[in-house]
């Protein structure tokens, strides 16, 4: 090895490290998913997620075992758990907007597994959500709506 080369092997090292260190949350990309990494089971993410949910007061709509749904239609299907929540006064600030936002409400967090074990959450990015229905005059409410998933989110994120 060079004098060079034996200078920059903790730049090495340290770039490797984090090459290979997949990341806890991926911001939203053209498609407005977010998701992230959860460190607890499937059946603890969701447990703790509509608790956190019903703990802020805020309506548990349904949540769906998309696998028992797919396994009862004689498929086959990681698992995944679909959530739907929302606050209806917050919610329906987006709907008086523009009528089609209706698509995207309430929220819905997705919870599932991968081939490898790992748990992950996905949702929509609401600031996506706003884009996508050209909504610009309800930056307050998106604002809030974004803190409170981030909230939730913190329930099952690594820390």
């Amino acid at each position: 090895m060079t004098p060079r080369s034996l200078r920059m092997m903790p730049s090495i090292i340290l770039a490797a490290t984090f090459a290979v260190t997949a990341p806890q949350v991926a911001a939203a990309g053209d498609d407005g998913i977010v998701k992230s990494r959860s460190v607890y089971s499937m059946e603890e993410t969701v447990t703790r997620i509509t608790k956190d949910i019903e703990g802020k007061g805020i309506k548990l709509f349904d949540v769906i075992d998309q696998a028992q749904l797919a396994k009862d239609a004689g498929i086959g299907l990681m698992p995944s758990t679909l959530i739907v929540f929302g606050n209806p006064p917050l919610g329906t600030q987006f709907l008086s907007a523009k009528a089609e936002s209706g698509l995207d409400w309430p929220v819905r967090l997705l919870v599932y597994q991968d081939d490898k074990g790992q748990v992950w959450t996905a949702y929509t990015d609401f600031q996506w959500i706003a884009r996508r229905h050209g909504i610009e005059n309800r930056g307050a409410q998106f604002k809030m709506a974004s803190e409170v998933i981030d909230s939730i989110m913190s329930a099952v994120k690594a820390r």
